[in-house]
């Protein structure tokens, strides 16, 4: 029985899209029309969450005159699930085909936590299609090899050890409150009951449970494999474009201490900020003052002109 998407799906000032791309198809929630005069900014997700988690910089990033497009990461929300290819290089490959899919030639790119780390790695694996990037709460994957115990509090590693566990993890997402325990633990602000029911939701469809755990096992359990050592060393290599590096003050999930390290040696033009009153989901704890900072930063970039 086909998957019911109706209860992610929700309206707003933006159109549900279904594009092709890298073999796979993809659900997004573009928030422009197909004005190409726009500047396209593509927005990517986290763990355990999905495009809806976008929604206050969907509408703020409209109306300021950009092509806001946020999309159903592989093995999330309405975007296909197949049983391969959650490897981040692969990751960013599907987000690139995504963006020559919607007719676009580049775009800005902005990650939250797992989302982050692929915009970190857009600039080295898919250097054609990137404009520029944008982390939230998301280290450099070259930080998260070089040191968990730096970056991570002892709950959170204690926690990635759990997600490890095959099945284990599973089972909780789908038949326990696990979603909104995650959720409550990484955020100051307090979280509304649609929010809570909607990811909880979310989580829940067919195979997302395995699905969405695929990526985060591929950054913790396969760095001894040659795919992952020659992903490690392309971001290694550098990022050229510009870069904003977005932390919550109270982030228990990524010490914000930790979190520039690697991303400022490794940027070229490299921007940071913190955001006061928010942990790990700053974007959705703390929208407006998240949004200032993102249109400044924006409207900074070359050929920013909309």
């Amino acid at each position: 029985m086909p998957a019911d998407y109706s209860e992610i799906l929700l309206d707003g000032p933006w159109t549900h899209r279904n594009v092709a791309a890298n073999g796979s198809r993809f659900h997004v929630a573009d928030g422009g029309d197909e004005d190409t005069r726009a500047v396209p900014v593509i927005l990517l997700h986290s763990f355990p969450q999905m495009w809806w988690t976008w929604r206050h910089q969907l509408a703020a990033l409209a109306s300021a005159g950009y092509r806001p497009i946020a999309v159903d990461l592989r093995g999330y929300g309405a975007s296909d699930k197949p049983p391969l290819g959650y490897d981040i290089p692969n990751i960013c490959r599907d987000v690139s085909g995504v963006i020559r899919a919607l007719g676009l030639r580049e775009a800005v790119i902005i990650g939250h936590g797992l989302g982050g780390v692929v915009a970190w790695s857009m600039p080295t694996v898919v250097p054609a299609v990137t404009t520029a990037v944008a982390a939230i709460s998301a280290p450099h994957p070259a930080r998260i090899h070089a040191s968990d115990r730096g970056v991570h509090s002892r709950t959170v590693r204690h926690k990635i050890v759990s997600l490890r566990l095959p099945g284990v993890a599973e089972h909780q997402l789908a038949h326990t409150d696990m979603v909104a325990r995650i959720l409550k633990f990484g955020a100051v602000m307090p979280w509304t009951t649609q929010a809570l029911n909607t990811y909880r939701t979310a989580m829940r469809l067919p195979s997302v449970p395995r699905t969405s755990l695929e990526p985060l096992r591929w950054l913790t359990n396969h760095r001894v494999t040659p795919t992952y050592r020659r992903f490690l060393s392309t971001v290694r290599g550098g990022i050229s474009v510009p870069a904003l590096q977005l932390s919550g003050r109270f982030d228990p999930v990524f010490d914000p201490r930790w979190l520039t390290v690697d991303a400022a040696a490794l940027c070229s033009q490299y921007r940071s900020e913190q955001i006061m009153a928010a942990g790990h989901f700053a974007h959705e704890e703390r929208p407006d003052a998240v949004n200032e900072i993102l249109l400044d930063w924006l409207g900074s970039l070359p050929g920013a002109t909309r």
